[in-house]
């Protein structure tokens, strides 16, 4: 399994504009696919922190997203993810992106969550996974993993406040102006993450 995928994006269904594993989401993180660099971004609906949808509209973007995935702020690895992408989410505004992360957290925990407060970070509930599955990285955790991780205290129903027991893979896209997917890493290995210095190479990339 190669490190970061760029894997052809699945056919758009015709009546709502989302790739097919929206209705078939994977059983494990190997077998996700993700939409693939030059692919349309997907129109979608998150909630903010205070539980009012939060709407992505590719056809309307007045500068370029980066759309940053992660599983919950009960995930130690996000939480140090977020927290080593603090300079480059500086950065990458001060280039004229809007920096997006979105959680798999039900909206009312999403800051209280994370180990360490992110001020600045414009932090989305993902937890219905309509974004993650519109950009093929959603998949479920079977049920020997829910139980494991529920021995361990984390128990993803109270987390997302949904039983669907899915999660997307960590990753990343890049979507210019046009909504076009310009860049993708995302790994089915949670403990794997784009550094920031990759992450600014990609958007200085981009840029020029």
């Amino acid at each position: 399994m190669r490190a970061i995928l760029r894997l052809a994006a699945f056919p758009l269904l015709l009546t709502l504009g989302l790739p097919a594993a929206y209705a078939a989401v994977p059983n494990t993180a190997e077998e996700v696919q993700p939409l693939a660099e030059g692919s349309p971004a997907p129109a979608f609906v998150v909630r903010k922190p205070d539980g009012a949808d939060w709407r992505f509209d590719p056809g309307g973007l007045r500068s370029p997203v980066m759309l940053i995935f992660y599983r919950g702020g009960w995930c130690p690895y996000c939480n140090a993810h977020l927290a080593a992408l603090r300079e480059a989410e500086t950065e990458l505004k001060q280039m004229g992106f809007e920096v997006l992360f979105l959680s798999a957290d039900r909206p009312e925990t999403l800051h209280a969550s994370l180990k360490e407060p992110v001020p600045g970070y414009t932090l989305l509930s993902d937890s219905r996974m309509q974004a993650a599955r519109a950009f093929g990285i959603a998949f479920r955790v079977d049920d020997a993993t829910v139980r494991r991780y529920r021995e361990h205290g984390i128990d993803l129903e109270a987390a997302s406040g949904e039983t669907h027991h899915e999660l997307p893979v960590p990753a990343v896209f890049l979507v210019d102006q046009r909504g076009v997917i310009r860049f993708v890493h995302a790994n089915p290995d949670y403990k794997v993450r784009i550094s920031a210095t990759e992450l600014l190479a990609a958007a200085r990339h981009f840029s020029h």
